[in-house]
């Protein structure tokens, strides 16, 4: 039977097509029943793979004749995207959630993925979302780690320099020390040649998802852990916001742009004073190795530190692990699409090709037991490796009870507020605390 070849990208609003011509094939998947009938449709959350996963569809297709289509919302717009797709006749059935949180505004949606390839190859099935009555209503399919990415030709260029504050980086386990430090490298930027110590803390969507979701954990974790929170409490107390300050202080008032300027810095300012050398650290995770690999800082010169915030006891800590990238199937899709998006995904997670793209082209750590052999060489993931055999203990991803996008936008308005002068820190505590009340309260 003729099918044509289709994936799409919306990535910044914009959208590619890529399609082929008709090729005739009737094939089957790795372990599944090549039912051509049925097609798949993927929304993706992640824009810096887009080209990844059309790439990746485009290989499925030559391979078994089956049409799959991929878009890719525009950063800070998922959920409004996936709301939009979902009231069309032509919806997804394959999209993402971010968590538990995510997974309630879905749940009616999601198909049981019990008897599905991707929950039997979990390797610790426990990690998977379930519903009301215990089915499987949502899997993780990558594994990721944010801290401090730094660069550690800079760094050890400070520490040569004449009164340093550290004679090693293994030194810098807590806040006051890296306080010490980056001050230190700010001070002595131009003897250093680079612009600032941080990268600019850009406020843009495609950048402010780092302060006002992925530093906001920081604060929660430590919340959390010292009151035995588990779940999505209602309430929130300022505890622990102190340190948020702290940190956000130390990027915004030792980086390449002055503090009321980061309104218009994005997140590809950031990674590109980071990735040309003109910076020693740059908040974010194992993602962002694609986007610097190949360019002025080299593989060995890549570390990654914790985020310190200055709390009791963070010297035994590691960088922060989890995940919320969950892939759910649609239950309102037909069931040949059901079935033809239960073999991609088998195919995916099984396939040489597959494999390989998640591993080494996207530099996913996965949880399934078919990477044994595709671990990849990102130096970040590799940093984490060490924390965990050195006995760290990795902070746990929290942000994924956060009630609401509206409760993270109105975090990230006081930060950048706080930034530009033009608010003090109470309009972020009132933000941060009420905020959740707030929004608790609308999402229940």
């Amino acid at each position: 039977m003729n099918k044509r070849r289709m994936a799409t990208v919306v990535a910044a609003g914009i959208t590619v097509t890529a399609l082929a011509g008709a090729l005739t094939a009737c094939g089957t998947t790795e372990g599944g029943t090549g039912d051509a009938d049925g097609k798949v449709y993927y929304l993706n959350f992640k824009p810096e793979q887009a080209e990844d996963w059309v790439a990746l569809a485009e290989q499925y297709t030559d391979e078994t004749g089956v049409e799959v289509e991929v878009q890719t919302a525009a950063a800070g717009t998922y959920e409004t995207t996936l709301k939009s797709e979902m009231a069309k006749s032509n919806a997804p059935t394959l999209f993402q959630v971010n968590g538990p949180v995510g997974l309630a505004n879905w749940k009616d949606y999601a198909a049981d993925l019990t008897e599905t390839a991707i929950y039997e190859h979990l390797n610790d099935q426990s990690v998977a979302l379930t519903g009301d009555d215990d089915a499987v209503l949502a899997i993780p399919y990558v594994q990721e780690t944010y801290g401090l990415i730094y660069n550690k030709k800079i760094v050890n260029d400070y520490i040569a320099l004449p009164g340093a504050a550290v004679s090693s980086i293994e030194e810098i386990t807590n806040f006051d020390t890296l306080k010490a430090v980056v001050e230190g490298i700010q001070e002595n930027k131009d003897e250093l040649g680079i612009d600032g110590a941080f990268t600019s803390a850009g406020f843009d969507p495609s950048s402010d998802w780092r302060f006002k979701t992925h530093l906001a954990n920081l604060p929660l974790y430590y919340q959390f852990q010292a009151n035995g929170v588990t779940g999505q409490p209602e309430t929130i107390t300022d505890e622990y916001l102190d340190g948020y300050q702290r940190i956000f202080d130390l990027y915004i008032d030792n980086s390449t742009t002055e503090r009321t300027l980061l309104s218009s810095k994005t997140g590809e300012d950031a990674n590109a004073e980071f990735a040309l050398g003109k910076a020693a650290f740059y908040q974010n995770g194992t993602w962002a190795y694609n986007d610097i690999k190949g360019q002025a800082v080299a593989d060995e010169d890549l570390g990654m530190l914790p985020i310190y915030i200055g709390a009791e006891g963070e010297e035994n800590q590691g960088l922060t692990t989890g995940s919320e990238n969950y892939w759910v199937i649609n239950n309102e899709a037909s069931d040949a699409d059901q079935q033809a998006t239960q073999e991609f995904l088998e195919w995916v997670i099984s396939s040489d090709e597959g494999r390989d793209s998640l591993a080494n082209t996207m530099g996913f750590v996965t949880p399934f037991d078919t990477f044994a052999d595709y671990l990849p060489s990102n130096p970040f993931i590799q940093a984490d490796a060490e924390y965990t055999a050195a006995g760290k203990t990795a902070v746990t991803w929290n942000f994924t009870v956060m009630p609401s996008e509206e409760w993270k936008n109105g975090v990230g308005q006081a930060l950048l507020q706080y930034a530009q002068e033009t608010g003090d820190w109470s309009g972020v505590e009132t933000a941060f605390v009420d905020g959740w009340a707030s929004e608790y309260a609308l999402t229940h």
